[in-house]
C-alpha cells in the first residue's frame, strides 16, 4: 500500500504537467451549479459531523477535522482560480484569508490535539489492562470502557480493592 500510494504521488506530477500543457484555458459546462452545490453540501456535512464528533468526544473527530480543514483549503483555492471577475476574485481572497483557511488552521490544529488525546487514551488503557497472554479481567475492560452518565470523560480508572 505504501508503495501504491508513493508511487501515485510520483506519477501525479507528470499528469499535473501534462494537463497544464493540454488543458484549455477556457471551459464550459452546463454542470457547473450541480459541482458546487455538491461540494458546499459536502463541506456543511463534514461542518455538521465534525461538530458531533467533538460534541461526543468521539475517535473520528481527528479525522472528520482534518477532512474539514482539507476541503476549506480546497474551497479557497477553487474559489480564487474560478473567478474571472476582478471584484469576485478580491471577495474571493478577502473570505480565503479570513474565513476559509484561518478555519482550516483551526480543524488542522483540533485534528492534532484530538489525535495525541486518543493515542494517550489508548496508551492509558493500554497500561491498565493485564499483559499480552495472561488475559484481562472482566473488570478491567469495563473500566477503560466506562463512560459516565454525564457525558464528561471517565476519570481515572479505579480499582476495586481499595487496599490496592
Amino acid at each position: 500500500m505504501i508503495v501504491a500510494f508513493g508511487a501515485a504521488g510520483v506519477l501525479l506530477f507528470p499528469w499535473a504537467v501534462w494537463l497544464s500543457a493540454s488543458l484549455q484555458p477556457r471551459h464550459v459546462t452546463s454542470d457547473w451549479d450541480i459541482a458546487w452545490s455538491g461540494f458546499d453540501t459536502g463541506l456543511a456535512l463534514l461542518f455538521i459531523a465534525t461538530a458531533v464528533a467533538a460534541y461526543r468526544r468521539s475517535t473520528w473527530l481527528a479525522g472528520l477535522a482534518a477532512g474539514l480543514g482539507t476541503l476549506l483549503v480546497v474551497d479557497a483555492w477553487f474559489d480564487i482560480v474560478l473567478n474571472s471577475h476582478w471584484d469576485e476574485r478580491r471577495y474571493a481572497v478577502l473570505m480565503a484569508v479570513f474565513a476559509e483557511l484561518p478555519a482550516a488552521c483551526v480543524c488542522f490544529w483540533i485534528a492534532y490535539r484530538a489525535e495525541r488525546v486518543h493515542a494517550r487514551a489508548v496508551e492509558r488503557a493500554g497500561s491498565e489492562l493485564a499483559a499480552p497472554g495472561e488475559g484481562a479481567a472482566e473488570g478491567d475492560l469495563v473500566r477503560v470502557l466506562e463512560v459516565p452518565a454525564d457525558g464528561q470523560p471517565a476519570r481515572e480508572a479505579r480499582h476495586a480493592d481499595p487496599a490496592a
